[in-house]
């Protein structure tokens, strides 16, 4: 029998309780199930086609791009696919080597080891990391000072799939040492629309088909936020309806979660406005901004940023940030003067 053992790290890594048990529950279970990212679903289907026939584990696997794309569900299908046992981790929870020793010495043959956010693994854990990936073996130092001595420990053979949401922050080391790699894209509206409707037929929880695409338009290309919507959805159409997600009830919650047709929420908003009300449309650099609305520099760059460039309402300059044209448009502002980086 297949077990999947989680080891949570700290708790700016790990869902909420109830956020973790929808997206488990909702999460493909089967290939056919997993909707989007065609061409990684391709490549990792033959890589793993290819390691049954030879008899091996699969070549260690990189997958990175933003969260809540189904990097943790793909770990799971590939586990699912060579008929392995996964065990779960984060590289926050891997604080020393003897912690990753514990992990992989209780592996067996063909088990897949899951490293969530592992840009986040220590310097330490990282090189003790290379020996097991090239060589299957760990390597541990005994004693101290001209009498310390190294002990080569054999680990089964294994396969690491590593998980990042900044591919950047890895080590050239590290992320040579893989050798299958993919980036996760952002859905398109069509590609969420198959998979809400998946996960409310899962929820028995009827909803129209217009309702469900304008779930998918708001859902600003990612799964989680999608399924996080249709949640509140499901809660506003249970205390308020029926239970089915109409067109209206859809609108009443998204209007109480404070989300835009294009999926912005109160904080992009908030960020913009501050740059076109307080800045005349900017550059403005980052630290000001943060303080004008209260927010973490890292909230601003890792959260709200990068999906406000995605759809063109933001450009980072030299200078600072700047409000396009487009986002006085979406609040129906004129702009008063013409910035140099704008142009």
């Amino acid at each position: 029998m297949k077990k999947d053992i989680t080891n949570q790290g700290d708790v700016s890594v790990v869902k909420s309780p109830e956020e973790e048990s929808l997206f488990v529950s909702l999460r493909a279970a089967k290939w056919e199930e997993f909707t989007g990212q065609e061409n990684v679903k391709r490549s990792l289907k033959v890589a793993l086609a290819a390691a049954r026939k030879r008899g091996e584990p699969m070549e260690h696997t990189l997958l990175y791009g933003p969260p809540g794309l189904g990097k943790t569900t793909l770990s799971h299908l590939i586990a699912g696919e060579m008929g392995s046992n996964i065990r779960v981790t984060s590289g926050p929870a891997i604080e020393r080597a003897g912690d990753l020793a514990s992990i992989l010495t209780n592996l067996e043959p063909n088990d897949i080891l899951f490293i969530d956010e592992i840009h986040r693994l220590s310097k330490v854990v990282e090189e003790a990391l290379y020996p097991a990936m090239e060589d299957f073996a760990l390597d541990i130092v005994l004693g101290k000072g001209p009498s310390a001595r190294t002990l080569r420990l054999d680990l089964p053979h294994i396969t690491i799939v590593g998980a990042t949401t900044r591919i950047g922050l890895l080590s050239a080391p590290l992320r040579d040492r893989f050798g299958i790699t993919h980036r996760l894209a952002f859905y398109s509206p069509e590609e969420l629309a198959i998979i809400i409707s998946r996960a409310a037929s899962k929820l028995k929880c009827p909803i129209g088909q217009l309702a469900t695409h304008q779930l998918a338009k708001r859902a600003r290309g990612t799964p989680r936020i999608a399924l996080r919507l249709l949640k509140r959805a499901r809660d506003v159409a249970q205390v308020h309806g029926t239970g089915e997600v109409t067109d209206k009830l859809l609108m009443q919650a998204l209007n109480m979660l404070e989300v835009d047709p294009l999926g912005l929420d109160n904080s992009d908003r908030r960020f913009l406005l501050a740059i076109i009300d307080k800045f005349d449309g900017g550059p403005v650099g980052l630290e000001t901004l943060a303080a004008t609305i209260s927010e973490d520099i890292g909230t601003i760059e890792e959260v709200i940023e990068p999906y406000l460039m995605q759809v063109g309402f933001l450009k980072r300059t030299p200078r600072g940030r700047v409000a396009t044209p487009a986002a006085y448009n979406h609040f129906g502002k004129s702009q008063q003067s013409n910035h140099p980086s704008l142009l």
